[in-house]
């Protein structure tokens, strides 16, 4: 299990979490990539399963937290945590903890969107009822997100868990956002559709540094080039060209990219070349002020 990753963004401090890995079907995950293509940049298991990780990212802005994303839902039993290969318990919550922050400490959630290893710690079981898990924070989301969550078709319908919505939706703790909004002074929601209608990124900015949460627009670092688009997206082309104009605004502003499924080194950058798009991880830490 990796440790929370701290470093600071001019005047923010940021820990970038880990929940644990999840074990994805290798050839939904990379669309229409052939697997002697994807293959060679991750192994699959025996069930062509590849291995991704959560990286929910923790900001301290304003002196509040903000957590981005709460991991992946783990509530559903056994036979669920088998077909991911989960683990029992959500690691991000020790991780926390472990830096001193209890669920009662964060002001904000941001969902990027509402599938269930994305919100899945929206909420948890306490003595047989569920409950959100951080019971003082205003869950942001975007209106588009939270219409299509709570009336979802039979092709979202395995993504979108009710348990990770409701409760939420009945302690009256979602802020509903409609297109691009400022958060707090330096924290941005950008729409980002594609994967769902209503998904949005998160980019913060301070001192002249920036850095933008990817959400599954970009899951990881080797599903930058263009053509890498899942097919769990349920608008592919709507993706496609999402990422044209985000990757024209991330490389101009110099963003460092944190990928919320990247199973490695979790922060990374753009580069263009005549082949197209790629990312690379961010050179050691050192440039942006890692403390491992």
């Amino acid at each position: 299990m990796r440790p929370p990753l701290h470093f600071k963004l001019g005047e923010l401090e940021l820990f970038v979490l880990n929940d644990g890995d999840i074990w994805l079907d290798g050839g939904s995950t990379f669309g229409v990539v052939p697997r002697v293509i994807w293959s060679q940049l991750t192994e699959p298991d025996e069930q062509n399963r590849i291995r991704l990780s959560m990286n929910p990212l923790l900001v301290r802005i304003a002196g509040q937290w903000v957590l981005i994303e709460t991991g992946i839902d783990r509530k559903p039993g056994p036979k669920h945590r088998e077909l991911y290969r989960l683990g029992d318990e959500n690691p991000v919550l020790a991780q926390l903890a472990s830096l001193g922050v209890w669920p009662e400490d964060i002001a904000w959630v941001i969902n990027t969107h509402l599938h269930f290893d994305h919100a899945g710690l929206n909420t948890r079981l306490e003595g047989g009822r569920l409950l959100p898990t951080f019971p003082k924070a205003r869950y942001v989301v975007q209106k588009q997100e939270l219409e299509d969550a709570t009336h979802p078709h039979e092709r979202s319908r395995a993504s979108y868990l009710p348990e990770n919505i409701e409760p939420v939706l009945e302690a009256d703790l979602f802020e509903v956002v409609e297109g691009e909004a400022e958060l707090l002074g330096g924290l941005r929601l950008i729409p980002v559709p594609g994967h769902t209608l209503g998904m949005q990124a998160v980019e913060l900015e301070s001192e002249g540094q920036r850095l933008a949460f990817t959400a599954d627009l970009v899951p990881t670092l080797m599903q930058t080039p263009l053509p890498y688009i899942m097919a769990f997206d349920l608008y592919p082309m709507t993706t496609l060209e999402t990422r044209k104009k985000m990757y024209v605004r991330w490389l101009e502003g110099d963003y460092l990219l944190c990928f919320t499924h990247e199973p490695g080194y979790p922060l990374g950058r753009l580069i263009q070349t005549e082949r197209g798009y790629r990312a690379e991880p961010a050179p050691g830490g050192e440039a942006i002020g890692l403390v491992l």
